[in-house]
């Protein structure tokens, strides 16, 4: 208290005057000081109760750290080279290469450090695959970035399976539809778009194998989602080109840590997004036109032969994915509400980024080993001729009875998947398998599918060899009898008491091109479906061969790491028609 609240004054009118003047000075002296000493504690709890969270939360972390160590010293792999672990190695060699070397030496089960408290987990041992595929059912939160800063935020690439489990049932249900109804026929009229565009595309009569397979995997991806409309869609080509100009350089964005705004590259990046966004929006539009013409022209047909006839005339309208897309659980949530969160047509140029990048892959591994392999082209031609005389009208529409073309089509898979690893996670369990390991979560598992689609003790000693007849059975008198290599295949087509038998490729555990479990690739029924009918109506009009610079670049020499076996995918090819 200051003195003047504590000093003497006369008791008269004066003193009353002056002894109220200074209990009023008093009294706000000491409010604003009890006032001061109120903030003073409240400051003081806050920082003692933040500093208190923070110790609380870096003491969790610290022991889910040495948890994490615990758990993963009992699994064997290479020591670290350092505390970040071996991410600097890696960055080194290719990633398939050190696994192919940690296998080799520690077993089918082995661990790497990405850092301090990033660990990764590959499984080679063809016993466990499906069931590590099975139990981890998520997916790192970055491995979905590519997509996000591309196409905005989408449920169908999420990173936890419960939030993509119901769009991709849904997406597969419509795929599975769209592969019974029409699948036989959408291939046949790809490649009929698509002859037009390899012509002029081939120069001094070759063609680059990526642009070739490029071009048909979006043909048959388009006219698979939006039908007719795609095919006479005057902007699928400024479509297909800026689809592969951001699909070059997702990765190279989705790498930064922060999203690097600072950067023009970036926003010139974006700047395409939106475009292909504005496409999209279009292509739509132009399938929603399409598919209601078609529905009401048919309708009226429909009423007209029934006035005709007085008879119910029953008519199926084509599946139309991309109006269902718009309207359904692809632009809402669980509860069939709008989910603000995601882009709109984010999903549909998700799955036209995915579908276009490794059905690419895949059609020009196919492209490559028919042209290298002329033998079995001429057989799987001979295989078409064999079904137009057993009166089938369009051989394009029977595939399912040209196992030599499907099994090349397994074959050239089985050599060259769509990406050598397999990536998966659990969030938020451990994954405790029936052998007694324990992967802690939150560990990126990885099942490196080249090595093992290539490995000598799955496939035999010629696994790292083109052989489609690894896939066949030779049915000889109501008996089967298991053919291999290019033995088989000598006695093709010539004996009329024998055919070919194709063999179930889910049977070998080690068969994983398509993945397996929940996230297995949801649209692999019509994707088979569809190149076998793609290939069959181009190979019965026309042979492709490789040029002669190109066979000699592909004749290297073999190795005994499965993991630098791989195809040439740059060479020149032609495309010559055959006589009717």
């Amino acid at each position: 208290m200051s003195s003047e609240c504590d000093g003497f004054t006369p008791f008269n009118v004066i003193g009353i005057l002056l002894r109220l003047e200074s209990s009023r000075n008093c009294n706000s002296e000491q409010k604003s000081r009890i006032l001061r000493d109120f903030v003073t504690r409240e400051v003081n709890a806050f920082l003692w109760f933040f500093l208190i969270a923070i110790t609380a939360v870096l003491i969790s972390k610290v022991v889910a750290l040495f948890k994490l160590w615990s758990k993963a010293k009992l699994l064997p792999g290479p020591p670290c080279p350092s505390f970040y672990g071996h991410s600097k190695v890696i960055s080194r060699r290719n990633l398939t290469d050190i696994l192919y070397d940690s296998h080799k030496k520690y077993g089918s089960v082995i661990k790497l450090w990405l850092g301090p408290m990033q660990l990764l987990v590959s499984v080679k041992e063809p016993a466990l695959l499906k069931e590590i595929l099975v139990k981890a059912e998520d997916k790192l939160p970055l491995t979905g970035r590519a997509f996000r800063l591309a196409f905005g935020r989408s449920s169908l690439f999420a990173s936890s399976f419960e939030k993509v489990q119901s769009r991709r049932l849904w997406l597969a249900e419509k795929l599975d539809g769209i592969s019974f109804q029409r699948a036989n026929v959408i291939p046949a009229k790809a490649v009929d778009c698509s002859v037009g565009r390899i012509q002029d595309l081939m120069v001094e009569e070759s063609i680059d194998c990526n642009k070739v397979s490029q071009h048909l995997a979006f043909t048959l991806l388009g006219c698979t989602l939006f039908g007719d409309a795609f095919l006479g869609w005057s902007k699928a080509t400024i479509y297909e080109e800026l689809l592969m100009m951001i699909a070059k350089d997702a990765n190279i964005w989705a790498s930064y840590r922060v999203t690097p705004f600072w950067k023009q590259g970036f926003w010139r990046y974006q700047r395409l997004c939106m475009k292909l966004k504005c496409l999209t929006q279009d292509i739509v539009q132009q399938y929603k036109k399409h598919y209601n013409l078609f529905s009401h022209s048919h309708n009226q047909k429909l009423q007209s032969e029934i006035k005709s006839s007085g008879v119910e005339v029953a008519f199926d309208i084509p599946p139309c994915p991309i109006a269902e897309m718009c309207n359904s659980c692809f632009f809402s949530g669980p509860n069939d509400h709008v989910n603000s969160n995601e882009e709109p047509y984010g999903n549909i140029m998700g799955v036209m980024f995915h579908g276009c990048l490794t059905t690419a892959n895949l059609i020009a591994s196919i492209l490559e080993r028919l042209a290298t392999n002329p033998e079995i082209q001429e057989k799987i031609n001979s295989e078409l001729n064999r079904a137009l005389k057993d009166s089938v009208k369009d051989p394009q529409n029977n595939v399912d009875n040209m196992p030599l073309l499907l099994a090349t089509i397994y074959e050239s898979a089985r050599l060259l998947p769509s990406g050598p690893l397999l990536q998966r996670c659990s969030l938020k369990q451990d994954l405790v398998l029936k052998t007694g390991i324990t992967i802690p979560a939150g560990t990126l598992v990885v099942v490196p599918i080249k090595l093992i689609q290539m490995d000598s003790s799955s496939w035999g000693s010629d696994a790292n060899e083109f052989s489609p007849y690894r896939f066949l059975s030779m049915a000889c008198n109501g008996t089967d009898m298991r053919q291999r290599t290019s033995v088989a295949g000598e006695n093709t087509g010539d004996e009329g008491d024998s055919s070919f038998v194709l063999n179930d490729p889910t049977g070998n555990v080690a068969f994983l091109p398509f993945g397996f479990g929940a996230r297995s690739c949801v649209g692999q029924k019509i994707i088979i479906q569809g190149l076998a009918t793609l290939f069959a109506s181009l190979l019965s009009n026309y042979e492709i061969k490789l040029q002669s610079e190109s066979k000699s670049k592909t004749d290297s020499k073999s190795s005994s790491n499965p993991s630098t076996a791989q195809i040439l995918l740059n060479s020149k090819m032609a495309f010559i028609r055959r006589n009717s």
